[in-house]
């Protein structure tokens, strides 16, 4: 069987196309008066049996594939397309380019994705695939954060670029390993049997759901056949949504867009923080005039901007005030005596975590997590539960209490707001 055709970009674009509208089989018959491959010789479907009847019934009711003079064959459709693709040379495994690959591994590394996410940009890369998404996630305080990155092909070479991501607060209880979200629908071709939508990001799955117009399931798990119910409709009315669900699925989801240029923006892990309405800090921002350090956070009481991402405010270093490791000193920390602890804990910090201290309360060492709060020029501190913690029993001197708030007077001339 000859596959080469000088149709091959289309024939891939048609078959591509089929598998985005749900079809995994196709049957294609080659005329020997053609030769070669075309778009109309293709026939799609969406079930195996489907497709080895229409298989049979062309080839002659029992004969073999190619017996019969327009010999006809089946394949899935991933096998045809990388077949095409194989025969017209259309494969970039052999000619990507490994110094592009490498490049944008060292950026990921730089951005703080994990080695999962890194792994599987290559392999879609070694496809050829010309634009990709993959997803990510990181566990936040309450809930999940999840990550879409975004890749796409240069127009004028193989090059690829990764040029922005999106966070999305997701604060349902994380799903295990192997687990996914899904919606279940019957299937209109088929009667008794339903259509199963996976979806890595509960967000994505609960916006599907709600656009159904007739019966429809909201779950998760390993498979439909494994599977929690969290939401349910009847004729296009939600009817049912699990008490321990109901929050996360009547409540607006948290999102934002964030920009990078050459590994450079801000990191997964500073993206996380940003969304789960912390601060971090930046020592490599520019503006009109010049470099410039400052702490940043979302304004998430101001409407979005138009390109439905909330604006920032900046806490310029050092003009706002707000000097980190001076706040620090003041309190009874004993990571601090430790010069490596220490800037351990600066620069998770920095990043937006809540990282764990030790300091003393009733005479006794206890373990608390702080944040750092530079609007007001101050750490927040919390039990392992979330409960905050008064931070004035923990001074060294409480008489300088009052002395705290070193940011909080300027904050109306210092702080600006700037899209991200």
């Amino acid at each position: 069987m000859n596959l080469e055709t000088k149709h091959a970009e289309l024939v891939i674009r048609l078959l591509e196309n089929a598998q985005k509208a749900g079809h995994q089989y196709v049957v294609f018959e080659m005329q020997p008066s053609d030769l070669q491959l075309q778009p109309y010789q293709l026939q799609f479907f969406k079930s195996r049996n489907a497709a080895l009847d229409y298989l049979e019934m062309k080839s002659g009711f029992g004969s073999l594939p190619g017996d019969n003079h327009d010999p006809v064959y089946y394949r899935t459709i991933d096998q045809m397309i990388n077949e095409v693709k194989e025969f017209n040379q259309l494969t970039k495994q052999e000619v990507m380019n490994y110094n592009n690959l490498e490049n944008l591994k060292e950026e990921l590394t730089k951005l703080r994705f994990s080695e999962k996410t890194i792994a599987a940009m290559q392999q879609q890369m070694e496809k050829g695939v010309p634009e990709f998404s993959l997803n990510d996630k990181m566990k936040g305080t309450r809930g999940q954060v999840d990550m879409t990155l975004h890749f796409k092909q240069s127009g004028q070479s193989e090059n690829y670029y990764f040029n922005k991501f999106e966070v999305t607060l997701n604060t349902a209880k994380p799903l295990e390993e192997g687990q996914k979200y899904m919606v279940i629908s019957p299937n209109p071709n088929e009667q008794g049997k339903n259509l199963v939508k996976p979806f890595a990001h509960m967000h994505e799955a609960i916006a599907f759901f709600k656009e159904q117009k007739g019966d429809s399931v909201l779950a998760a798990g390993k498979d439909a056949a494994h599977k929690t119910e969290l939401a349910k409709m009847e004729k296009g009315k939600v009817n049912y949504v699990a008490k321990e669900f109901q929050v996360p699925f009547r409540s607006p989801a948290k999102t934002q867009t964030f920009f990078v240029e050459r590994g450079k923006g801000f990191t997964a892990e500073q993206g996380a923080n940003l969304i789960q309405g912390r601060a971090v800090y930046r020592d490599d921002l520019v503006n009109a005039a010049g470099a410039y350090k400052a702490w940043i956070k979302l304004d998430m009481d101001s409407p979005k901007d138009r390109y439905q991402n909330y604006t920032t405010n900046q806490y310029h270093v050092p003009t706002y005030g707000f000097d980190l490791e001076k706040v620090l000193e003041k309190f009874q920390i004993k990571e601090l005596n430790d010069p490596a602890k220490k800037e351990a804990l600066v620069e998770s910090l920095h990043n937006g975590n809540r990282p764990s201290i030790t300091t003393v309360k009733d005479g006794q060492e206890i373990k608390l997590n702080i944040e750092a709060v530079p609007r007001y020029g101050q750490i927040n501190m919390f039990q392992d539960n979330g409960k905050p913690e008064k931070r004035e029993q923990f001074l060294k001197e409480p008489a300088l209490n009052n002395n705290l708030n070193v940011g909080k007077a300027k904050e109306k001339e210092q702080e600006q707001g700037m899209g991200v």
